[in-house]
């Protein structure tokens, strides 16, 4: 998480001044931009919401976590394949596809290596000893299950036997919002969903529509990829099925907004958390929706509100109902309280500060954009001069001679 933040500020840095680190090859912008990336999909969100998932099902499946060895044999090599994946993206062996840009040689490991991390999630959902299951529950199994589907697929369509022509970017598309719908979301509500009712004390309510908004995210969900094909080269009915499932998925949404409104008015730093996380992701998709339609699509597409859509959903909604996950289950699982609560509520403004300035920004830099493209007259670097904020310049000083 750390270091995606160090690549993230590395990349703002060289939109704006192209010559930082220019002579790094390392280091270009395409190059920490996959790095950036990469760090916080593969790096952060994969072992925090694994290791939430496992704790849950472990927690609910009334009974200590079972083979535990291959979790732990399949965590290290999962972070030795990502580290070699760091290492093929700076030296320019990458994919060009978002979300996807580590390199295929590492990507056969990790999937084995995800299968033994699985491993003991899979034996607490079917070995366990109470009746009846929770959503915190679906939402940790489906995520255990659908990301060796998703990767595997890719892995087949993009790299070993690619597809050709528009379909790679269909395809493409399809991944990295499969990715969002079908394993950072679940794993991120898994937490949520157990967390909530822990800390309000009582049963959630409008509990009976919970599955009804767990299918459709995880059948809608990897439906919604061309949205951001809207107007490209491909058939028309692809973006309107994306449109379509947008909308649909608002669904989801609302049922998630009704399930944990408890976190509203609870005090707690797990729940404080977990409820900015949650308006962030509520809120995400429904500027997604919003955006999706042709009308604002020609407006907002190839613009920094597309930035700031993700950056709202990953750092605010995903990383944020990470933290109160981890602020909720660490406690638990060392038997020591936290150090100081101080500083967990510097943490938690510090980190809400930078997104809301970070999402603004980049909304209102998308929205100077918007009108610019869609003008021929104007240039491409005049776009981006006019989101550049005015900096003064000093003069320069004449050289005095002895």
């Amino acid at each position: 998480l750390v270091g995606s933040g160090i690549f993230a500020l590395i990349t703002s840095i060289q939109l704006h001044s192209p010559g930082f680190l220019a002579d790094c090859s390392w280091l270009t912008h395409g190059r920490a931009e996959a790095l950036r990336e990469t760090a916080f999909i593969y790096g952060w969100a994969a072992n925090a919401g694994l290791a939430l998932g496992l704790w849950v099902l472990g927690r609910l499946g009334g009974s200590p976590l079972r083979a535990l060895n291959w979790a732990v044999v399949g965590t290290v090599f999962w972070n030795l394949g990502v580290i070699g994946g760091f290492i093929g993206i700076a030296t320019g062996d990458m994919t060009s596809f978002a979300l996807f840009q580590l390199p295929r040689y590492v990507q056969p490991a990790m999937l084995l290596a995800y299968g033994a991390i699985a491993v003991p999630g899979v034996l607490a959902w079917s070995g366990r000893l109470t009746d009846g299951t929770f959503a915190s529950q679906w939402y940790a199994v489906a995520a255990l299950f659908l990301f060796p589907w998703l990767f595997s697929a890719a892995q087949v369509v993009l790299l070993w036997a690619p597809v050709r022509g528009t379909l790679q970017a269909i395809a493409a598309g399809w991944y990295a919002q499969s990715l969002w719908a079908c394993w950072l979301a679940p794993m991120a509500l898994a937490g949520a969903y157990y967390v909530v009712p822990k800390v309000v004390g009582r049963v959630l309510p409008s509990y009976d529509f919970a599955p009804l908004g767990f299918w459709t995210l995880i059948f809608v969900g990897t439906w919604t990829g061309g949205r951001h094909l809207v107007g490209g080269p491909v058939p028309a009915w692809i973006a309107t099925i994306a449109v379509v499932a947008c909308a649909m998925l608002l669904f989801h949404y609302m049922v998630v907004t009704l399930n944990l409104r408890g976190a509203c008015g609870t005090s707690g730093t797990a729940i404080r958390f977990i409820r900015f996380g949650l308006v962030a992701y509520v809120l995400t998709g429904a500027l997604d929706a919003l955006t999706s339609f042709r009308s604002v699509a020609v407006d907002t597409q190839f613009t920094f509100l597309a930035s700031a859509l993700e950056q709202l959903g990953l750092s605010g909604g995903i990383s944020m109902m990470f933290f109160g996950g981890i602020y909720f289950m660490v406690p638990r699982l060392t038997g020591r309280a936290w150090a100081s609560s101080a500083l967990a509520d510097g943490h938690r403004w510090f980190v809400m500060t930078g997104v809301v300035v970070l999402v603004g920004a980049l909304a209102v830099a998308g929205w100077t954009q918007a009108d610019a493209l869609l003008d021929a007259k104007v240039v491409l670097g005049d776009i981006f001069g006019r989101v550049r904020l005015p900096l003064p310049r000093l003069q320069a000083q004449p050289d005095l001679q002895v």
